[in-house]
């Protein structure tokens, strides 16, 4: 039988957020001993309530970007980093916006030099965010992105394309294993129902019989991606040679409006639907091309939207029963 000091050990900052919670989950079902490390700013210990007492996993609650705050995590050595630690809704990064840049460049640097010293493979979590409101549709990893260095946005834009960059040198200067994958739109349990995104807003509000807020005029498109298929790009990447950028999304783009619609629709709600004003420098158009995805990962997504959101809204109203 396989001892504990035989399997594949990995950490994953970030680890109590909506995705990290989940990656954390799937890695420990593939058999890896896991070590989650996580401030709670932004993240919550429930997400790994179910987790906390099973074999090979440990919650460290440390801030990732400290000086030498991985240097001493339990578990390693480490095969694989996943560095997913990072403030990633509106109302997070607005709230904490010195610290979104923070976990950009330290606490990127701090998993680098933890990967270089255990000869791991790094794996950073970027997102769509870096190609800002794009002039090119869909977006493939080689666009440079339209983003605005000083807007209201640029706190997570600059923090994760400064991230991208450090990987990115940290690899060419010393030959660390590593690895970009950009997210888009991922939802699914697990998330926080006022963390300002569109799909746990609107269940959220359909649910208490609230209008749905829609932002400008809801014709703005977003790509959604079921959180099971986006950890299942994540670990497919970790577990190949790419070093990326590579794009992990849904591939149906649908507009705002007709998300909160299927969400009235799914959850019975008589909840009408509103516009409210639309926040600056928000993007316009939103659909990841993944063919890169697909034909070097064999990647594709498996959850259509109707059952995602279907097991989305079940959650939240779970939760608002108990």
């Amino acid at each position: 039988m396989m001892g504990e000091r035989d399997r594949r050990r990995a950490v994953v900052t970030g680890g109590a957020g909506f995705v990290g919670s989940h990656l954390c989950e799937r890695l420990l079902d593939d058999g890896l001993v896991v070590t989650a490390v996580d401030n709670l700013l932004s993240g919550s210990e429930s997400n790994l309530a179910h987790l906390l007492g099973r074999d090979g996993f440990a919650f460290v609650r440390r801030d990732a970007c400290a000086p030498g705050a991985l240097a001493d995590l339990p578990g390693g050595p480490f095969d694989l980093v996943f560095h997913l630690a990072c403030p990633a809704s509106p109302a997070d990064y607005l709230r904490l916006p010195l610290e979104t840049l923070e976990t950009g460049s330290s606490g990127t640097r701090n998993a680098l030099e933890l990967a270089e010293r255990d000869g791991a493979r790094m794996v950073l979590a970027s997102t769509s965010e870096v190609y800002g409101d794009p002039r090119e549709h869909p977006q493939r990893e080689d666009y440079w992105g339209h983003v605005n260095p000083v807007g209201p946005r640029s706190v997570y834009d600059e923090a994760k394309r400064y991230a991208e960059a450090l990987v990115t040198a940290h690899r060419g200067a010393r030959g660390t294993d590593t690895a970009i994958v950009r997210i888009f739109n991922s939802y699914g349990p697990r998330m926080r129902a006022g963390d300002g995104r569109a799909v746990p807003t609107f269940v959220r509000q359909a649910l208490a019989g609230e209008p749905l807020t829609v932002a400008g005029d809801g014709s703005q498109t977003r790509s959604l991606c079921y959180v099971d298929d986006t950890v299942a790009g994540i670990v497919a990447l970790a577990e190949s040679d790419l070093p990326g950028p590579v794009n992990i999304g849904g591939e149906e783009e649908t507009t705002v409006l007709d998300i909160a619609r299927r969400i009235v629709k799914l959850t019975g709600s008589a909840s009408p639907i509103t516009f409210v004003e639309r926040p600056g420098d928000d993007p316009a158009r939103r659909c990841p091309d993944t063919s890169l995805a697909r034909e070097k990962l064999g990647w594709v997504p498996r959850v259509g939207w109707q059952e995602g959101l279907e097991r989305t809204i079940d959650w939240f109203a779970g939760r608002a029963a108990a």
